[in-house]
């Protein structure tokens, strides 16, 4: 599949913040209801710097194999809060134009919205590729929210600064929840739906947890 190049990779702080301010504004917040293929993102860290990029794509409904990459890259960018998706990006972008088959949504492990520039790795890919694409965090990354029912499918709102930018979402009854924002092209509503679809047996969304296991076991 095909990335569009719409920035060079930068180098300082002020250069990806400027990049996030930019492309903040390409982000449309609805989109399909349903996906024919659905991939997961991930990626390890092998020492400091050097990184594996997974992209595991799921037939969305039966939610078996079609397609797993990998790439092999170095951190692009210094660990800096909130601008965390440089240090990844290039290394994601080559997984996904290695696919033969390009997805219908992106899964990332991580947030979109729930940033606090409002600009999370689900944002940026999914402005980059044009996907519709969701965050699907372990942890609480920015605003507030009360923990949802105990019950699989219980959710409540994250807010920060005021607005709604994700749920926490019970995955699993009696488990810890997820944090679940929007990235692209997809409504809170159905981001939620799809994550609850895509998690059948375990917390996290079965695209993400075999990236996750494609990441640390690439051969």
């Amino acid at each position: 599949m095909h990335v569009k190049q719409l920035h060079p990779w930068p180098g300082s702080v002020a250069e990806a913040e400027a990049i996030q301010d930019r492309l903040r504004g390409e982000v449309e917040l609805s989109g399909p209801g349903s996906f024919a293929l659905v991939a997961g993102l991930d990626v390890h860290y092998r020492g400091d710097d050097a990184l594996t990029a997974a992209v595991v794509v799921l037939d969305g409904g039966t939610l078996e194999p079609v397609e797993e990459v990998v790439a092999h890259g170095e951190a692009a960018f210094p660990y800096v809060p909130g601008l965390f998706a440089f240090r990844e990006l290039p290394a994601l972008v080559a997984a996904l134009e290695r696919l033969t088959v390009t997805p219908d949504l992106l899964v990332c492990d991580g947030y979109g919205l729930a940033h606090p520039r409002g600009f999370g790795l689900a944002c940026h890919l999914g402005v980059l590729t044009g996907l519709p694409a969701l965050g699907v965090g372990k942890t609480p990354f920015v605003g507030t929210h009360e923990p949802p029912g105990p019950e699989r499918g219980a959710w409540t709102p994250i807010v920060h600064d005021g607005a709604t930018v994700g749920r926490a979402l019970r995955t699993q009854r009696e488990v810890k929840p997820v944090y679940v924002s929007q990235g692209h092209r997809i409504s809170l509503d159905v981001a939620t739906d799809q994550v609850l679809r895509l998690t059948p047996r375990f917390r996290l969304p079965e695209p993400v947890r075999r990236a996750d296991h494609l990441a640390r076991h690439p051969s």
